[in-house]
């Protein structure tokens, strides 16, 4: 069977993609990334997800961005904004997130023999982050085969984000198909440690705002 490393934040996308990957025949290595998140629950909520969901492996690889800062998420001295999404990049955007990210997946892949890494970035329900974008993953793609030997010698890597072109609403639908628990997981940037959400940051309004257009029970855990 083929395997494949899938990016797990403990978020609602990253379960998706998760689910997404395995239903399509992968065997799945998950991998999440300690960077020093405001919100730690999450980091929980990805263990919890990754075993329900059987993987056959999960890393959890701690870097700590905290050392640079310059983003609410990693910088407690910021606040998380709760007035509702602007137009431009928010201070939620952590530097080089997604690449750092990618980078590490890219390594265990190789390591694994791996050609397939899934990422649940979204270019249509997102905050304006560069690094969601289609084309980002495009040229992310381009450079992890110049730069690796597993490529050179013909095991070409892609990149999977198939949730890019899809809305929140679209994402949780297809979720429910597979069985995804979303009660298990956590997008509030903002979540206390137990994984309750403050409601009020951008990632609860996309998060609500999506169960709404879907039509689905919203089971995400309020303060």
């Amino acid at each position: 069977m083929t395997i494949a490393v899938v990016l797990l934040s403990g978020g609602l996308d990253s379960a998706t993609i998760l689910a997404a990957a395995r239903d399509r025949g992968y065997e799945c290595y998950a991998l999440s990334v300690d960077y020093g998140q405001r919100n730690r629950s999450e980091l929980v909520a990805a263990s919890n997800v990754a075993r329900s969901m059987g993987v056959c492996g999960h890393q959890v690889i701690n870097v700590d961005l905290t050392v640079f800062g310059g983003s609410a998420l990693i910088d407690k001295s910021i606040a998380v904004p709760i007035e509702g999404i602007k137009a431009g990049i928010p201070i939620t955007y952590v530097p080089a997130r997604n690449t750092i990210m990618l980078s590490l997946a890219l390594s265990w892949a190789e390591t694994l023999g791996c050609s397939d890494i899934f990422i649940g970035i979204n270019a249509v329900d997102y905050s304006g982050y560069p690094d969601c974008r289609p084309e980002y993953i495009v040229a992310f793609e381009k450079m992890a085969n110049l730069a690796t030997k597993a490529a050179i010698q013909g095991n070409k890597l892609s990149i999977h984000a198939p949730l890019l072109s899809l809305s929140k609403a679209e994402i949780i639908q297809q979720g429910e198909m597979l069985g995804v628990d979303y009660k298990m997981t956590v997008s509030c940037y903002q979540a206390d440690e137990s994984g309750l959400a403050c409601g009020m940051c951008d990632s609860c309004r996309l998060r609500r705002k999506g169960f709404e257009a879907a039509n689905v029970s919203d089971p995400t855990r309020y303060k």
